[in-house]
């Protein structure tokens, strides 16, 4: 990460056993909090207040070897030059809070679409920040990893009104929130800067309108924020938004949802869209970013973000492809320039503007019914289409999509990529004893 000029990474390992520390000092039990943190597979989601409990509990001896992990990441973080980024309090707590602080202003939430909207797993607890006992809370989180790990950071991430939007679009309010949200940060680090993902503004547009994001972003002293643009390469928010009204803000590249392994890309808008921000008038942008939900697929596409915050000037994609498969592969071979030349502009041009989940035929997992793998609703007709073979007609169902779902989507031509690979097997005597070439061959031929 830090030779490919990565110097502000997230740091959220261990902080289970820091929230142990904190809770306790609000009368909070173990057994409490077993109820509260999700199993060490489903800690995103748990940490975000999507669930409680699941996979859990957590053993003592878990929390206690994670707390000496996050310090070995810090340590090696700090030596490698770079600026942690840890957690802040987002509202997020146990059920028991409500008991023990009766009169707190706490919010059982409704499900968000997982473990079949059980209450035993489902529909966690959230402290809204007018409260003055988030204040509280969020400042002994802060002076615990203080504590704990010493002054190693002042940019600390929280995301309270992520995908969970504000009970009033009354912008007064909602400054207040924000404020609020900050003070229990600087109240435990007087030099605290709020990084705060501006995924809220994309995903729920509606609610997010000019009056409330101005409300939200200037409750916070000029300087002291950090949004992260986190769709920019599909769905920019600086473009329309004046700049996110003044504040700084990060270009991020999202790309993979859910730990998709399709290939895709959309390699021309990396290449332009962090130019065009930082040239564009009254620029605000501080830096960029990678912000995937899953790794370990198309390398080219990290490759090719890593390097453009070194550029200054948009990059001609098809010759930098040239560069990239000769350092990749080892030697330039020409069937490979023509088969990266192919797959540039199909599988690595996305431009319909759809989030790529893993719903796409490709990723999708089987079902006996074809009709899920377009989600079903019972208010919408299918268009039935029949297919047939040398031994039996054969019927899919494709269902038109609401607007607010993700949604399946083909944006290449599936006949080019073919040649691709067999430009690819072509190339195969010249590159079969490189592994990177061997990598690249399975992963499209599973694309074909």
């Amino acid at each position: 990460m830090a030779l490919q000029g990565i110097n502000l990474p997230l740091a959220f390992s261990g902080q289970e056993a820091i929230w142990q520390k904190v809770f306790m000092g609000f009368n909070i039990s173990m057994e409490d909090l077993n109820d509260f943190f999700g199993g060490p597979a489903f800690l995103a989601w748990a940490r975000m207040g999507n669930l409680h409990t699941w996979g859990g509990p957590l053993s003592k001896n878990w929390l206690k070897q994670q707390l000496v992990l996050q310090k070995k990441i810090l340590s090696r973080m700090l030596e490698l030059g770079m600026t942690p980024v840890l957690p802040s309090f987002s509202g997020n707590v146990p059920a028991a809070l409500k008991t023990i602080f009766p009169t707190a202003n706490i919010t059982r939430l409704g499900d968000w679409n997982t473990v079949d909207s059980d209450p035993r797993w489902c529909c966690t607890y959230l402290l809204n920040p007018s409260d003055p006992l988030f204040v509280e809370i969020g400042e002994a989180f802060i002076k615990m990893q203080i504590k704990e790990y010493g002054d190693v950071t002042d940019i600390y991430n929280c995301d309270t009104f992520n995908e969970n939007s504000p009970p009033t679009n009354d912008t007064t309010y909602i400054s207040s929130l924000g404020a609020a949200v900050y003070k229990a940060m600087s109240n435990g680090d007087k030099d605290a800067v709020w990084l705060m993902q501006g995924w809220l503004f994309y995903s729920d547009s509606t609610f997010w309108k000019p009056p409330q994001m101005k409300a939200l972003l200037h409750s916070v002293p000029v300087g002291k924020m950090i949004v992260l643009d986190l769709f920019a390469d599909v769905k920019p928010i600086w473009a329309t938004s004046s700049q996110f009204y003044g504040t700084p803000y990060v270009w991020c590249l999202l790309h993979n949802f859910g730990g998709n392994i399709e290939m895709y890309g959309t390699l021309d808008a990396i290449s332009s869209g962090p130019v065009d921000a930082r040239i564009s008038k009254n620029s605000t942008m501080v830096g960029v970013g990678m912000c995937m939900e899953g790794i370990e697929q198309n390398p080219v596409v990290y490759e090719f973000m890593s390097e453009m915050a070194f550029r200054k000037e948009k990059v001609p994609v098809l010759e930098w492809l040239k560069t990239y498969t000769h350092r990749r592969y080892g030697k330039s071979v020409q069937q490979i320039k023509e088969a990266w030349a192919i797959l540039y502009h199909t599988v690595y041009n996305c431009t319909d503007g759809i989030a790529d989940h893993n719903i796409d035929f490709i990723v999708k997992f089987p079902d006996w019914d074809p009709s899920i793998n377009f989600g079903s609703r019972p208010s919408k007709l299918n268009s039935m289409h029949t297919f047939r073979s040398r031994t039996r007609s054969r019927r899919f169902s494709f269902q038109e999509r609401s607007s607010d779902l993700p949604q399946a989507h083909l944006w290449y031509s599936t006949h080019e990529v073919v040649n691709a690979l067999k430009l690819f097997l072509a190339a195969g005597n010249d590159l079969a004893g490189s592994l990177t070439y061997r990598y690249d061959l399975v992963d499209l031929t599973r694309q074909v």
